[in-house]
């Protein structure tokens, strides 16, 4: 029986391949061995089972019933061995975590070191998408926890807040004097330019929404697709750039950069991971905010 086994694994192989010399390198046994272990295949079912050519082989009539058959046993034996080790990696522990760009960044990369040492057992999956479609992948248990900012309706899930956040205008202080010599009796909105992000990002909603209140429009807007993007074109002096204050406090500090005096204070942000209630991921999300 094993050796009918090994014959037909031969015979299979060859008839997918329709090379021998291919067959040969993938088995890793020689050309001769092949073709004597069809020659017994066929002496055995008293058939032929392969037209020679310059090209290869194909298949006879007898030849292409058998492979049909060959390749419905070895499909079985491929599900078969992918099905068991589904069931191992479904043994160990994972964590699937959604979250932007920008928060994964700053705010999930430096507590990953620890947790991934304290729990190393773990495996960890990261996927990047905006806060609206971190929720909706968590609603479709396509991840296990979220990094967001705090929605303002969260029914049905766990919000473990982190830190508070508060969104800025800033610039090179050189920038800033530019205008200002360039203009010098326009205010700075409606002379400079503004870096923010693109429409559907949850922090650009919220400054149109601050901005609206204080009825102020801004006269040239270059939307990017990043908050790194924003921090960097703001720091080559390219614009006035909306964006986080926690992510850039090193570069105020150092006065790289300087927030704009635009009269505009914005609300502070929260910061959290999120998961439904009831999860059994409501430990680990705690030890993450630990962290």
């Amino acid at each position: 029986m094993q050796e009918n086994l090994s014959l037909y694994h031969i015979f299979y192989t060859v008839s997918r391949t329709g090379n021998i010399s291919t067959a040969a390198k993938e088995l890793y046994i020689s050309q001769p061995a092949i073709s004597r272990a069809i020659k017994k295949l066929e002496s055995n079912l008293d058939t032929t089972l392969f037209k020679r050519s310059s090209r290869g082989v194909t298949l006879t009539p007898d030849g292409q019933i058998l492979y049909e058959k060959a390749k419905g046993a070895f499909d079985l034996l491929s599900e078969g061995e992918d099905s068991i080790l589904h069931n191992r990696s479904r043994e160990i522990p994972r964590l699937r975590i959604g979250a932007s760009t920008t928060l994964c960044k700053y705010v999930l990369m430096p507590r990953l070191k620890d947790f991934i040492a304290a729990n190393p057992q773990i495996r960890i999956t990261i996927s990047c998408q905006s806060t609206y479609q971190t929720l909706k992948l968590l609603e479709e248990d396509k991840i296990d926890i979220g990094l967001i900012g705090r929605p303002q309706k969260l029914s049905g899930y766990e919000f473990l807040p982190l830190l508070q956040i508060q969104d800025t205008f800033v610039a090179t202080h050189q920038y800033l004097e530019n205008q200002h010599q360039l203009f010098p009796s326009e205010p700075l909105q409606h002379t400079a330019t503004f870096m923010l992000l693109d429409e559907q990002n949850i922090t650009r909603q919220s400054v149109n929404t601050m901005l609206h209140e204080h009825q102020m429009q801004l006269g040239h807007i270059l939307e990017v697709s990043s908050m790194d993007l924003l921090i960097q074109f703001a720091q080559v002096g390219l614009g006035i750039a909306c964006v986080i204050k926690e992510f850039v406090q090193n570069d105020l500090n150092k006065e790289i950069l300087v927030e704009a005096p635009l009269g505009l204070t914005f609300p502070s942000r929260e910061i959290g991971f999120v998961c439904k209630k009831g999860s059994q991921n409501q430990k680990l999300l705690t030890q993450l905010a630990e962290i």
